[in-house]
């Protein structure tokens, strides 16, 4: 029960939409490539920049979420020395 509390609730850190919006979910691969090129050219600056600073925010708050996960492991890591040995 402490473990939830802990843990961020996910309407703290809502997901970040993606920029890019599918038109046809049954397009084929090559035409849902060809509407995301589309898309890509006729944005405005505004809508890059925006875009750009979702996906920078999206790739950091990733990263402490993950630094976050691995901190909280407990336990001892353990390692032993390296012995060579030559035998003739």
């Amino acid at each position: 029960m402490e473990k939830q509390k802990d843990k961020p609730s996910a309407a703290a850190n809502p997901p970040i939409p993606s920029c890019r919006k599918k038109k046809n979910e049954d397009g084929t691969f090559l035409e849902d490539l060809k509407d995301h090129i589309d898309e890509f050219i006729h944005a405005s600056m505004d809508e890059h920049k925006s875009c750009f600073k979702k996906t920078i925010n999206k790739m950091f708050r990733m990263s402490k979420v993950v630094a976050d996960r691995n901190s909280e492991t407990s336990g001892v890591e353990s390692s032993l020395p390296l012995r060579t040995t030559v035998s003739e």
